[in-house]
C-alpha cells in the first residue's frame, strides 16, 4: 500500500469514528428520549388558561413538573390574551398566522409588533406581557422548563374566572 491510499484509510476511519456516534444519535430506534412530532397528528383541547376558543397540544413534558417542555398553542382569529407573566423563561415562535405581541403592564393593541411564520419571542420569567391575533389565527409553538403557569395581572382577564 503507498503512502497515499494509507493516508486515504486513514482519514476514512477517522471519519467513520467521529460520524458513527453522530448517526447513532439520530436514530429514533437507539436513542431513548427520541421525540417526534407529526403536525397532523397532534392531539389538541381546550386551554381554559388562555381563553375560550384557544387550543393547546402538548409535544414533550408534563406542564405541571420540573422538566423541559414544548407545546404548540393555536388562536382563532380576533382572540386577546390579557397581561400576564408566566414562572419561568418562555421561547415562542410563531408556526403560522400572525400574532401580535407586546411586553408591558397595560393592553394596547397599537404597541403590539406583529410577528409572522419562522419569528421567535423570548420572555424572561415574570415579565408582563400580552397579545392578540386579528384577522387571522396563530399556531404557536412554546419551549421552556415546567412547571407551567399564567398569572393575569387583573383578575378580570383571567378565562378561568369568567
Amino acid at each position: 500500500m503507498n503512502i497515499v491510499n494509507s493516508v486515504a484509510v486513514a482519514v476514512t476511519l477517522a471519519a467513520g469514528l467521529v460520524a458513527a456516534p453522530l448517526v447513532r444519535a439520530e436514530s429514533p430506534t437507539m436513542s431513548p428520549g427520541f421525540i417526534s412530532a407529526v403536525a397532523s397528528e397532534l392531539k389538541w383541547a381546550d386551554a381554559p388558561t388562555i381563553g375560550p376558543g384557544a387550543q393547546i397540544a402538548v409535544i414533550e413534558g408534563d406542564l405541571k413538573q420540573a422538566v423541559p417542555i414544548t407545546f404548540r398553542l393555536k388562536l382563532p382569529p380576533g382572540f386577546k390574551i390579557g397581561v400576564h407573566t408566566h414562572p419561568g423563561f418562555e421561547r415562542v415562535t410563531v408556526m403560522s398566522g400572525a400574532f401580535y405581541f407586546a411586553t408591558g403592564d397595560k393592553f394596547d393593541s397599537a404597541k403590539a409588533k406583529a410577528y409572522m411564520p419562522g419569528d421567535v419571542v423570548m420572555i424572561p420569567s415574570g415579565m408582563p406581557m400580552y397579545a392578540e391575533t386579528r384577522q387571522e389565527g396563530a399556531i404557536l409553538q412554546v419551549h421552556g422548563t415546567g412547571p407551567w403557569g399564567t398569572h393575569y395581572l387583573d383578575p378580570k382577564d383571567d378565562p378561568r374566572k369568567k
